[in-house]
């Protein structure tokens, strides 16, 4: 049950771990072309949480149901909550965001508009990406402490 907890562990790092970076890529006051790699990279870290998720909830089922906990039990409970609410917050939310971002910043929006209009737009998106970030991030380290005092 060993390699489970280490695949389990690991798969969560790369799962989450992705999340902590949005901060860094989506600050504020960065240029045009800043904010347009930053979305690249966006596009590229992206994969980590769907793929290291899956494997961290799996490995996660596989570990209670071979171990002494029980899916009643409160603290399995609130980490599938979170997880599921980190999903939704980070791909449901997020990602629509990040494409309107994208679509203004490429100018795609299908009107010709001034730059200020298009700037404007795009601080409001950038905003709107970061509190999502936060609160994704807050849920993760919540989730995070979960699994590090759950009940012995």
């Amino acid at each position: 049950m060993g390699w489970l907890v280490v695949i389990h562990v690991v798969s969560s790092i790369v799962g989450i771990g992705p999340t902590f970076f949005g901060h860094v890529l989506f600050r504020k006051k960065q240029q045009r072309e800043e904010l347009k790699q930053s979305l690249a990279l966006f596009q590229l870290l992206n994969y980590f949480p769907k793929i290291g998720g899956t494997i961290a909830v799996l490995s996660g089922v596989a570990l209670v149901a071979l171990s002494g906990w029980k899916f009643t039990d409160l603290w399995i409970w609130i980490s599938l909550v979170l997880y599921v609410l980190i999903q939704v917050v980070a791909v449901g939310m997020l990602g629509p965001v990040m494409s309107q971002l994208i679509q203004v910043l490429n100018g795609e929006n299908g009107r010709s508009t001034d730059q200020d209009t298009s700037t404007n737009k795009a601080a409001i998106l950038l905003s709107k990406a970061n509190r999502l970030y936060n609160t994704a991030s807050i849920m993760g380290i919540i989730l995070i402490l979960l699994m590090i005092l759950k009940p012995m």
